[in-house]
C-alpha cells in the first residue's frame, strides 16, 4: 500500500539523488513527487537578496504540490528560507525547511556548530534561520563553492574530496552539518576528516517529516 504523498520541491537537480536515498532509507513507504524548476538556483545567485518575484514563484509551486494531493511538502534548497515561510503559510499541508530538523539535531549535539557549504547565497538566511532556532549558540561557517562547481560539471569524487579537505577548518566545533541537500553525498568522505558528528539535511528532514506526518 502506498504511503503519504510527498512533494519535494527542488531548485536545482544535484539535491534530488540525496533526497531520493534519504527516503529509501528512512521512509520508504511514502510516494514522493518531484516538483523541479532549475531556474531558481541561478536566479537566486543573480540577486543580492530574496525577491518578492522568487517568494511568490515558490509560493506557486507549493499551491501546486498542495493542489496534486500532497500531505507534506519538502523544499530541497537552502537559499530560500524566507520565501518557504511564506509558502507554508500559503498552503494547509505540513512544510518543511531543507535544514530545520538538521539544525534541531545538531543543536542536541552542542553549542558550538559548523556549517560546511558550497552555495554562498544561501548561507545568509541560513544563518538567520540558525540564530532564530539557538541565539546562544555559535555557528561557524566554510564555503566551498568550487565544490559545487565540480558537483554540477559531473564530477562527485572532486566534489566530495574537496569537502573532506576543508572540513578540518571546523574541527574545533561539536558538530558539523553539511548544509545541503547535494552535499549529503560527501558524508562519508567528511567524517573521514572530522572527529566530530556530521549531520545531512535529507536525512534529519526525513525523518522529522515523517513524524510530523505519520505520528
Amino acid at each position: 500500500m502506498t504511503g503519504p504523498r510527498i512533494v519535494l520541491i527542488h531548485a536545482t537537480p544535484v539535491a534530488m539523488e540525496p533526497v531520493a536515498r534519504a527516503f529509501a532509507g528512512g521512509w520508504p513507504e511514502a510516494e514522493t513527487v518531484n516538483l523541479l524548476d532549475d531556474s531558481l538556483s541561478p536566479d537566486r545567485a543573480g540577486e543580492a537578496a530574496l525577491t518578492p518575484a522568487l517568494t511568490r514563484r515558490l509560493v506557486d509551486l507549493a499551491r501546486y504540490a498542495q493542489s496534486i494531493g500532497a500531505a507534506g511538502i519538502l523544499f530541497t534548497c537552502s537559499a530560500f528560507g524566507p520565501a518557504i515561510e511564506a509558502a507554508a503559510r500559503a498552503v494547509t499541508v505540513p512544510v518543511l525547511k531543507p535544514n530545520q530538523a538538521m539544525f534541531a539535531a545538531a543543536l542536541s549535539l552542542g553549542r558550538h556548530l559548523g556549517l560546511l557549504a558550497t552555495f554562498a547565497p544561501s548561507v545568509p538566511s541560513m544563518a538567520e534561520e540558525f540564530e532564530a532556532m539557538a541565539a546562544d549558540a555559535r555557528l561557524d561557517t566554510h564555503v566551498v563553492p568550487e565544490a559545487m562547481t565540480a558537483l554540477r560539471g559531473g564530477d562527485v569524487e572532486a566534489h566530495n574530496r574537496l569537502l573532506a579537505e576543508a572540513a578540518p577548518a571546523l574541527a574545533a566545533c561539536d558538530a558539523v552539518m553539511l548544509a545541503h541537500f547535494s552535499t549529503a553525498r560527501a558524508l562519508q568522505a567528511v567524517r573521514a576528516s572530522l572527529h566530530c558528528p556530521v549531520l545531512t539535511s535529507p536525512d534529519s528532514a526525513v525523518a522529522h517529516l515523517r513524524g510530523l506526518i505519520d505520528g
